[in-house]
């Protein structure tokens, strides 16, 4: 299957984000956000910086994942979910944090996984400036047009945790080809 193009305008919020970036001398920073920080952010997290790191552009690439639910801060990711990733080659052993308002100011692009996560991420936003940073993770997913969501697999089998990879991989693979594309530039 020939991948898909991304949505101009995801495509050309990622373009100024690099570009904001590359004339203030600092590495693109990244933020994942989901529900708990326990399955489908932190996978982000791990699949999008070892993607950097293969491309050869780790250094100029920052990534972390947060979530909206405290219960499991400083957890590692769901052991299903570190299950899954390691099956395809990925170690998650990011710890799980919540949200902070300073990720407004931290981070250049901010991913919520599905529409709870992206209305509290809009809701959270101290200013419409920090709005625009907000992108939906499925928008990435260009392999994956039906879903407008990563769905959470927390309360699903094993395969519940392989899709969300699969969606993670296929839209941290356009955010990556987006990127690489613009830092040449």
């Amino acid at each position: 299957m020939k991948d898909k193009k991304l949505n101009p305008v995801i495509a050309d919020k990622i373009r100024i984000a690099v570009n904001n970036a590359r004339e203030e001398h600092r590495p693109l920073a990244l933020l994942f956000v989901c529900l708990g920080n326990i399955c489908r952010s932190p996978a982000a997290d791990g699949i999008m910086t070892q993607m950097a790191n293969e491309a050869g552009i780790g250094d100029e690439v920052t990534v972390d994942s947060c979530g909206f639910y405290g219960g499991h801060a400083g957890d590692l990711p769901d052991l299903r979910m570190r299950k899954a990733a390691i099956q395809r080659g990925y170690r998650l052993e990011h710890r799980s944090r919540t949200i902070r308002p300073s990720d407004f100011d931290n981070f250049d692009l901010i991913f919520g996984m599905d529409a709870s996560n992206l209305e509290d991420l809009h809701d959270y936003a101290p200013t419409p400036e920090a709005e625009e940073k907000i992108i939906p993770m499925a928008s990435l997913a260009v392999n994956h047009p039906e879903a407008d969501a990563v769905p959470d697999p927390y309360w699903s089998g094993t395969d519940g945790f392989f899709l969300v990879l699969d969606m993670l991989e296929d839209g941290c693979s356009a955010l990556l080809n987006e990127i690489k594309a613009n830092i040449k530039k």
